[in-house]
């Protein structure tokens, strides 16, 4: 009788509690899509000047060298500044800091993270680092959801609920996957389904979405050629490069913590000259090959074009694979989730070139490999499967590659998980914890 009792007073409560949630859930979404879009076309804008200046650079000789290496230094350093002066929590992803917060383990950062993490993300990822929109698109979009719960006087849950609703809608803006953006919070934040939950998180996408496609317009991050549905003996070449993309995961793993150890036995030097000097080796590389620092969604699309021979690819993997962890051990704003697709879809092509010349009757085209090596390797850093295979679904517009995908990311869960290896967000998670006390 009392549970009848207690049910049916949760039922009248609900509706009212979840209309007002839902519209501000919206309302979140909306300003975590403006800001994501502007921080987006920020960073495009950033690219083709350092595009630029590099090449006008290369008139002026060993001037425009010194020049280039200078800027990228000072505006990496920059970014390290405001980092550690303003804002400690904008370093890095975010995403583990957002976990943390969930979970009550730490507080809400003050509002001044979102100026630190969009400037300083700009200068960061502007300058050659190769790190991802998405971590500072997520962080930024948590705290304005964060804050307009505050405003409208939402009581502690309810305010974390639209933090980690805000979140998703960042990662919705950062790769235009409003699906991915929503299950990414049900799947690694908050880690549930529930009716609160999942309707505030689909609402805050959708605003994003909304608001975000009308600067970035709607077509799907990168081009794909249509994709035949490959047969069933095609599985066991899946479950390989599943296997593969799990040791090569675990390996990215163990050399992000390592690089971040090695950086943290450097903690006597300021973390300005720390950072200006991952930015000077960064504008070195890009001196020589502007095309392999950055984010990297142009080194993605050009894989997934097929356009790179098997020699370049090698190349461009090793260094992509050195230069990742090197950034994020800079302290300065930017996320993995970008640098992950980059190898995550290099390691695929490259498999799949492999089989197509062990295998030709039995491998799929190597551009599909490519595709279901993103969704792998995102799966085997992260440990979240479902958001890799939609969030590659949706940026590649590859729905004929949803069951091999199925079939590498299971591997590609397993094996991590048999070599104990932990997921990258709730190693940095701990990081960040020991860090506070």
């Amino acid at each position: 009788m009392n549970l009848g009792t207690e049910h049916t007073a949760e039922s009248a409560e609900l509706p009212d509690g979840l209309f007002t949630l839902a519209l501000l859930s919206l309302l979140a979404g909306a300003a975590a899509g403006l800001i994501g879009a502007v921080f987006r076309l920020s960073l495009d804008q950033a690219d083709r000047s350092r595009d630029a200046l590099i090449a006008w650079a290369h008139g002026e000789e060993f001037v425009g060298f010194l020049l280039v290496i200078a800027i990228c230094a000072v505006a990496t350093g920059v970014a390290a500044w405001l980092v550690r002066r303003y804002s400690p929590q904008a370093s890095g992803s975010g995403i583990p800091h957002v976990e943390a917060v969930l979970s009550g383990a730490l507080p809400q950062a003050p509002y001044r993270l979102i100026p630190v993490k969009f400037v300083g993300g700009v200068l960061a990822i502007g300058s050659g680092l190769a790190l991802g929109r998405e971590g500072p698109s997520v962080q930024m979009g948590a705290s304005v959801a964060n804050l307009l719960g505050a405003i409208f006087r939402r009581n502690g849950d309810d305010c974390k609920m639209l933090l980690a609703a805000g979140a998703g809608a960042g990662l919705a803006t950062a790769f235009n996957a409003p699906i991915g953006g929503a299950v990414f919070v049900l799947e690694e934040l908050v880690r549930r389904f529930d009716t609160r939950t999942t309707v505030v998180t689909l609402g805050a996408s959708a605003g994003a979405i909304a608001v975000a496609r009308m600067f970035l317009g709607d077509a799907p991050d990168f081009h794909v050629e249509p994709l035949p549905y490959p047969g069933f003996g095609t599985v066991p070449i899946h479950l390989a490069l599943g296997i593969v993309a799990g040791c090569v995961g675990v390996a990215y793993n163990r050399t992000i913590l390592g690089t971040l150890a090695v950086a943290d036995r450097l903690h006597r030097w300021p973390v300005e000259l720390r950072a200006a000097l991952v930015g000077a080796a960064v504008a070195l590389l890009a001196w020589f090959a502007p095309g392999v620092v950055g984010g990297g969604d142009a080194i993605t699309q050009r894989t997934l074009s097929g356009t790179e021979t098997v020699a370049m690819l090698s190349v461009v993997f090793l260094l992509r694979f050195g230069l990742g962890p090197l950034s994020y051990a800079a302290g300065t704003p930017g996320g993995l989730f970008a640098p992950i697709l980059v190898l995550g879809s290099q390691s695929g092509l490259l498999f799949g070139i492999l089989c197509d010349q062990w295998f030709p009757a039995l491998a799929p085209h190597p551009t599909a490999l490519a595709i279901v090596g993103m969704a792998a390797f995102f799966t085997a850093v992260v440990r979240a499967p479902l958001t890799g295979i939609i969030l590659v679904t949706e940026m590649t517009a590859s729905f004929t590659l949803l069951l091999p995908m199925l079939s590498a990311c299971f591997a590609a869960m397993l094996v991590p998980n048999l070599l104990r290896d932990a997921p990258i967000y709730d190693s940095l998670r701990e990081r960040t914890l020991k860090k506070s006390v």
